[in-house]
């Protein structure tokens, strides 16, 4: 392993530390998705050929679902598919995954749709999705000799760093932007990590985390410095979907688009579901949303670009507020490949996708939540996605971090004395 800083920034790893044997499992080394070139597992996140970002290359073993079934009731059932070791369910950790897959029968009537799934990640440790790609970061970083956990964030992040590394006994630093939703900042604070605000936007937050992880040894920024592992863990969202459908893949998925690594690794972990002989083989679409207010990757898509150009985030819907996503180019694969598209949606339109989940489903999104529900009723009204296939959506995070999107929308219908008269003289009997 190297510990080398280059100029490349492509590693800081903690100086004289050999990883144990067999701690990234069946994964056998990193390859740039650009030129394709191999680099040793280490605290890579970019090509030393081109510069072009890496990401984890295996050699899997026969793996049956028996065994997958038979394991742990979080994401390390999946540990085979995972750059991880073995016994990675034996270290302290939040345990994230498994979580529901809803039947959405009455936001499928409303939708026009014939079959409906939510997959509602809200119900992870921290209330995101982000906890199974911490975990697996998280995990990385331990093998690799890393102290500290750090990140920047947008917020849902900045809460499962700090979960787990509370959890795991190590220091965290965590950076946002100064005017992220004050429910997200508490609910960080909280784990009693350092948690710093950074005046600017998440780009100026993330470039600085970038300038800090080429400068401090034996810090993990779990999106930066061990990104490669990190993005791995959202490829456990298309394996629970496949195992909860009864080992089959749906017709379509919706996924929203920040960095754009969450939609490239659930369509990878379909790829390797099919490619193992654990799934049959079919297409399945792949839908991007994004935010109007934040939507360089929707708008590339609709351009025809292979390029996505910056944008500077304007939009409540701050946890997909990244306006340069480093996996924009790489979504526009995936959604061009598989019949997909990328689309993008108003605030207020993100707002009434939050309640209409709310209404019919009682499942209470965060505001990305609600970008995914309101881009899939556009993509329904425009045509672009059959509501006559299987479709599943999903809600990465829990709408009590993101009250304010809503509170000016909600509240009580009527202040009354209490009296029956009262109640009835206001017609709400």
């Amino acid at each position: 392993m190297t510990s080398t800083l280059t100029t490349h920034g492509t590693a800081t790893t903690p100086a004289e530390h050999t990883p144990r044997e067999g701690a990234f499992g069946n994964a056998t080394e990193l390859r740039c998705r650009e030129c394709g070139s191999t680099i040793p597992l280490g605290a890579h996140y970019a090509c030393l050929e081109c510069f072009g970002p890496l990401e984890v290359a295996y050699e899997y073993p026969a793996i049956t679902r028996e065994q997958i079934e038979a394991g742990p009731r979080n994401i390390w059932r999946y540990a085979a598919l995972l750059p991880v070791p073995a016994d990675v369910a034996s270290f302290p950790n939040t345990e994230p995954g498994l979580t529901r897959l809803v039947r959405a029968g009455n936001l499928a009537a409303e939708l026009g749709l014939s079959t409906l799934w939510v997959k509602d990640d809200s119900g992870n440790p921290t209330h995101s999705f982000k906890d199974r790609v911490v975990a697996v970061a998280l995990t990385a970083a331990r093998e690799l000799g890393f102290q500290v956990l750090a990140c920047p964030s947008t917020g849902n992040l900045a809460n499962a760093v700090a979960a787990a590394a509370a959890r795991a006994g190590i220091r965290s630093v965590v950076l946002v932007p100064q005017d992220l939703e004050q429910q997200k900042i508490i609910t960080t604070a909280v784990y009693g990590g350092t948690l710093v605000a950074v005046e600017g936007t998440y780009d100026d937050v993330n470039r600085l985390a970038s300038e800090i992880a080429g400068e401090e040894e034996g810090w993990a920024f779990v999106n930066v410095n061990v990104r490669p592992y990190y993005a791995e863990g959202s490829k456990t969202l298309a394996y629970e979907i496949a195992e909860q459908l009864g080992w089959r893949l749906p017709d379509q998925i919706v996924v929203p688009v920040a960095s754009g690594a969450q939609l490239v690794k659930i369509d990878k972990g379909i790829r390797e579901l099919i490619d193992l002989g654990l799934v049959e083989d079919k297409p399945v679409k792949i839908y991007g949303a994004q935010a109007t207010g934040c939507a360089p990757v929707a708008t590339a898509f609709k351009e025809g670009h292979d390029v996505v150009a910056p944008v500077r985030p304007a939009t409540l819907a701050k946890s997909l507020a990244i306006g340069n996503p480093a996996d924009g180019p790489y979504v526009l694969d995936v959604c061009r490949r598989t019949g997909g598209t990328v689309e993008d949606v108003t605030d207020e339109q993100v707002v009434d996708g939050i309640a209409l989940l709310a209404r019919t489903e009682g499942i209470f999104g965060e505001t990305a939540g609600g970008v995914t529900i309101a881009t899939l009723q556009k993509l329904i009204e425009t045509g672009q996605l059959d509501p006559s296939l299987e479709t599943v959506v999903i809600n990465s995070g829990d709408g009590l971090k993101t009250l304010d999107a809503v509170a000016g929308r909600v509240g009580p219908k009527a202040t009354i004395k209490p009296t029956y008269e009262a109640f009835t003289e206001a017609g709400l009997a």
